[in-house]
């Protein structure tokens, strides 16, 4: 029988003293990116057969409210409202209604603490969440911007802006139906919050601000998709002013910064309770 030394086995006596002697070695810590694509992949997945008929509603709901309104409205920048308001409703009813609808159960189901276990940094988790949910509204919102264009006889020269409207409102609206519906203490609350402010979004939005109060349309300023509706209602134009079509967009990507970053800190709050 050979006699073997402690100090060379992995596991010996030796090796477990400099261990005690260092600091405890952990795994590193999940990266930012690598885990919201994997939490955007995982949540896309999970809610591709669920959310898809409800995107068809959305689209049918704002393809709907575009023929209504054909018989109130001619032409002219009142169309152009009407078209772009309806395009980014799409985007308000799957990334505030369902989003908000979506963490509130998550909270009141004990989801999670299902994330909170995982080694996926909270913005991960929230922007994830957001991406998913907020890709699910392309294809409706081009459909309905196509269809607005031919019934409002509006040029199509300029749809690819949907490329950063979709992406910029989105994000500024999932981020305020995440907070929603993070922060509601009840998902029965968090479902009508999602719900009021999709509603807002159709009545403020596709409306013409012209025929709106003073006051409403200050309310109507403090509505994220707003920025987004203008910013689409100006490529419709002979000439757009292109300055101030990046200064809309500007003001919606600064407006969704701050509400993912309301979302993620209502996550933290949340997952910790």
């Amino acid at each position: 029988m050979s006699v073997v030394s402690a100090d060379v086995l992995p596991g010996g006596a030796l090796g477990v003293e400099e261990a005690a002697d260092g600091a405890a070695v952990l795994g590193p810590r999940a990266r930012l990116w690598p885990s919201l694509a994997a939490v955007y992949r995982a949540q896309l997945s999970r809610a591709r057969v669920a959310r898809i008929p409800l995107l068809f509603v959305a689209t049918f709901q704002s393809i709907g409210i575009m023929v209504l309104m054909r018989g109130v409205v001619d032409g002219g920048g009142e169309a152009r409202a009407v078209v772009a308001g309806s395009s980014v409703l799409v985007v308000a009813f799957v990334a505030l209604n369902l989003l908000a609808q979506y963490f509130g159960q998550l909270r009141a189901s004990g989801g999670l603490d299902h994330y909170a276990t995982l080694p996926v940094p909270p913005a991960a988790v929230v922007l994830g969440a957001a991406g998913a949910y907020a890709s699910f509204t392309v294809p409706g919102t081009v459909v309905t911007a196509v269809f607005g264009c031919a019934l409002f006889g509006l040029p199509l020269a300029h749809l690819w802006v949907l490329a950063a409207v979709i992406p910029l409102a989105g994000a500024a609206l999932a981020g305020l139906g995440a907070a929603l519906g993070l922060l509601a203490p009840r998902p029965e609350l968090a479902t009508l919050l999602g719900q009021l402010g999709m509603s807002a979004a159709l009545l403020l939005g596709v409306l013409p601000a012209e025929r709106m109060p003073e006051g409403v349309r200050f309310l109507r300023d403090l509505l994220p998709s707003t920025y987004g509706v203008e910013a689409f209602a100006r490529t419709f134009g002979p000439s757009p002013d292109w300055a101030f079509v990046l200064g809309d967009l500007a003001v919606c990507g600064g407006v969704g910064v701050v509400s993912l970053a309301v979302a993620t800190w209502a996550y933290r709050r949340a997952a910790v309770r």
